[in-house]
């Protein structure tokens, strides 16, 4: 299964960053071992249920430290029983392009 999501502070520094407290949490879902991507707008996390929240929570915890309010947008794609789906979704979308190689 695979989980999006977007986690900010509502507070930014003195130049409108957040990347400080995203950093925060990337090292959360990057310490937690299981498969993820990070893009300019989401992170995406393979794995189970029980795996992946409380690995959201955590980030969102990290997030918290930078200010008194966070905002958390998930994205689920709930499909049990298929794994290496972070490629295997991009790649299919590839194929239809022609690009499989990219």
């Amino acid at each position: 299964m695979l989980f999006a999501f977007s986690v900010a502070p509502s507070a930014s520094d003195e130049s409108g960053s957040v990347s400080a407290a995203v950093a925060d949490a990337i090292k959360v879902v990057r310490d937690s071992g299981l498969p993820y991507e990070l893009t300019s707008m989401f992170t995406t996390i393979e794995g189970e249920w029980e795996e992946v929240m409380p690995v959201i929570k955590a980030a969102c915890d990290a997030v918290a430290a930078h200010g008194p309010r966070v905002s958390l947008v998930l994205k689920a794609d709930l499909r049990p029983g298929f794994t290496g789906q972070l490629q295997g979704k991009v790649n299919r979308v590839r194929e239809h392009l022609g690009d499989a190689t990219s």
